[in-house]
């Protein structure tokens, strides 16, 4: 009887801590606007970069679990490289007159690979990293980026 009870408070015990486990922050596109940008001179690359200056808003969720839905933009299919973006890709900005803060740069869970196609519209989530510094990489980051059912 001593064997049935503790696995029925561990049962109780486990069950309780599963259901404090957040769920990730819904974002929308307008909350990744709380951001400015100014023209700062890259002396490596010897051109002017929109350096961010991320809001209030943005800077609360930072490496904090959001998800976000927007359209699918593929940049290096072969080596798992997506953007998620406010806009279809014919008006994304990369290719249209949005600004950087309409895209984010997913970086896949591990074993996340899977094949997305142009403009397929899902719901990602991931730890949000707020990027000010590396030009090679977006302002806005989805780390262990994974689907959302």
């Amino acid at each position: 009887m001593k064997k049935v009870s503790n696995l029925f408070i561990l049962g109780v015990v486990l069950t309780t801590m599963m259901s404090f486990v957040a769920e990730p922050t819904k974002i929308t596109w307008q909350t990744l606007q709380d951001v400015t940008f100014a023209k700062k001179w890259n002396a490596q690359e010897s051109m002017f970069v929109l350096q961010p200056a991320f809001g209030l808003k943005v800077k609360a969720l930072a490496n904090k679990e959001v998800s976000i839905k927007g359209y699918i933009i593929p940049i290096d299919v072969s080596a798992n490289l997506y953007v998620l973006s406010a806009n279809p890709y014919s008006a994304c900005f990369f290719c249209g007159g949005s600004g950087p803060e309409s895209v984010v740069q997913l970086k896949m869970k591990k074993g996340g690979a899977k094949r997305y196609e142009t403009d397929d519209v899902m719901v990602f989530q991931g730890k949000l990293v707020l990027n000010a510094d590396d030009i090679n990489e977006l302002n806005y980051i989805l780390a262990d980026a994974e689907i959302v059912d």
